[in-house]
């Protein structure tokens, strides 16, 4: 007989159950984004009940009501789910490439062009590098769950 709480779909209050948590790589993105550029406390959160395949969905941390005496939201940092991050790029690091370059020529426009362009890149490179598992932080533990990647 298999236990309940391991039975497909069966909601719960006990994080242990979750076997996977679906992302989007938008989401992902948009998170460590608005971290790196104004430390904005986005997370990926997952709302209880638990089951074993989950959504964690873009959030920010804080703007959660009262939770009772119930299972509170698991918050997932985003950075977490990207290998290899990539520093995110500053205007200054832009302007100062663009300034070294000694075959373009330095404008307001082509900074604002080129940083547009190294921004995107950055974007490019987070999406592609989500990882395929993630330790989650538990009140009793960590518990290692799979990551499917969406978009």
């Amino acid at each position: 007989m298999t236990d309940e709480s391991e039975a497909p779909g069966v909601a719960s209050d006990d994080p242990r159950v979750i076997r996977s948590v679906a992302v989007t790589t938008a989401d992902v993105v948009t998170a460590l984004e608005a971290n790196s550029r104004r430390d904005a406390g986005a997370v990926l959160r997952i709302t209880p009940p638990f089951a074993p395949r989950m959504r964690a969905r873009l959030h920010r941390a804080g703007g959660e009501g009262d939770y009772g005496d119930g299972p509170r939201p698991i918050h997932v940092d985003p950075a977490a789910l990207v290998r290899d991050r990539p520093p995110f790029p500053t205007p200054d690091d832009t302007e100062q490439a663009l300034r070294a370059d000694p075959d373009t020529e330095y404008s307001a426009d082509r900074h604002r062009e080129r940083h547009v362009e190294r921004v995107e890149q950055w974007r490019e490179a987070v999406r592609e590098r989500v990882v395929e598992s993630v330790t989650l932080s538990l009140v009793d533990g960590d518990h290692e769950v799979t990551v499917k990647a969406l978009g």
